[in-house]
């Protein structure tokens, strides 16, 4: 294990250790993400994710639908109606598992859930989301599109009192106000993750290419400050040499990888923002008679199974992964919204860590998507 895995692990069980004496919903473990976050874990399997509750660790105040200024609802009620806006096509297999997971824990309650999939597509996001308020939806669970572009569909939730909780990407606007609260990965720390992997695998020095998310969201931005703040602070001779984004799309990803590899045959390296773009990069690699694992070392994030198969295959140094998972997390934190325990502005879900020592467990034991 890596230092800095390591010293996040340390500090994980220690927390743990301290929650599980005061809640009773704590049955695994949670990571540590800093001060002001409150921390949850989730299990890496679909059919059994266990969280910590999000107000067990809080630091400060929560956000309360008093604060809010929201009307109270019982999650448990069988009336409450929970609008669920997915960002993209859940031919992905991250949004076809967060989707799943949002879908069995709303079965679960007894709530009432609309959906809609915005396909990629902000403005139609923002519309649906309106409609979905006309619908009756009394409070909103949405994936946003990207950072930048809710700001009608917020406006129009805050003006009829309706709570929204962002997952997997932030939102532009302040917490227990335009939105109750951020769940999700910590970006930041999945990329210093990957920046180590891939020193680990080539003896700090390589000549390395960065595939980029798409623009104007959280998620692309933390990957790729985090990575180059990593290389900057630890390893002086792992070179960036090239960094362009690939929108994270598996075509866009090889089309990018061919083009940077004719304009940088010294490439040895590859830093992949998510798997879609890793695999392609993967074939644009085989196709200039480079061999992935080998001649080109690459790390990746999300943790889909065909690129955890890649790390068992030797085609991957490892896979960090980023947790779909977000049912259970969400509605306990919606829970505590409605109660007095409140919501923090940041709620981290635990995520894996697929190397070569652990990727073949990851699969047997299905703790993959």
């Amino acid at each position: 294990m890596n230092p800095t895995l390591r010293a996040k692990s340390a500090v994980a069980a220690l927390l743990v250790a301290g929650l599980c004496a005061s809640a009773s919903a704590c049955t695994n473990q949670g990571s540590d993400q800093g001060s002001g976050t409150s921390t949850a874990a989730g299990a890496n399997s679909a059919a059994a994710q266990q969280v910590v509750s999000p107000s067990a660790s809080a630091s400060g105040p929560g956000c309360t639908a008093d604060t809010y200024g929201a009307p109270k609802l019982d999650l448990t009620d069988g009336k409450t109606v929970v609008g669920f806006s997915q960002s993209e096509s859940t031919s992905n297999p991250f949004r076809a598992a967060e989707t799943a997971s949002i879908e069995a824990e709303a079965k679960k309650l007894g709530v009432k859930l609309i959906e809609r999939n915005a396909n990629a597509d902000v403005n139609a996001q923002n519309a649906q989301i309106q409609d979905m308020i006309a619908q009756g939806a009394q409070v909103l669970i949405v994936a946003p599109e990207n950072s930048d572009g809710l700001g009608p569909a917020l406006a129009a939730a805050k003006a009829k009192k309706i709570p929204v909780l962002t997952i997997d990407r932030t939102v532009t606007g302040g917490a227990c106000s335009d939105f109750v609260a951020f769940i999700g990965s910590d970006f930041y720390g999945q990329a210093q993750i990957a920046a180590d992997d891939l020193a680990g695998a080539t003896g700090g020095q390589a000549h390395v290419a960065i595939l980029q998310g798409t623009p104007g969201n959280n998620v692309s931005a933390d990957r790729t400050k985090g990575f180059t703040d990593q290389l900057a602070a630890k390893y002086p001779n792992m070179q960036v040499v090239a960094s362009q984004t690939a929108n994270f799309d598996q075509t866009e990803g090889q089309k990018v990888m061919e083009q940077l590899l004719q304009a940088h045959p010294d490439i040895n390296a590859v830093y992949a923002e998510n798997d879609g773009m890793a695999l392609g990069a993967i074939q644009a690699m085989r196709s200039a008679g480079k061999t992935p694992g080998k001649d080109i070392r690459i790390v990746s994030i999300d943790g889909i199974r065909q690129a955890v198969q890649g790390v068992v295959d030797g085609q991957l140094v490892a896979d960090i992964e980023t947790n779909p998972r977000f049912g259970p997390l969400a509605f306990q934190s919606l829970k505590d919204f409605y109660g007095t325990a409140g919501v923090q502005p940041k709620v981290i879900i635990k995520d894996g860590h697929f190397t070569k020592d652990s990727a073949q467990q990851a699969l047997a034991q299905g703790l993959v998507y």
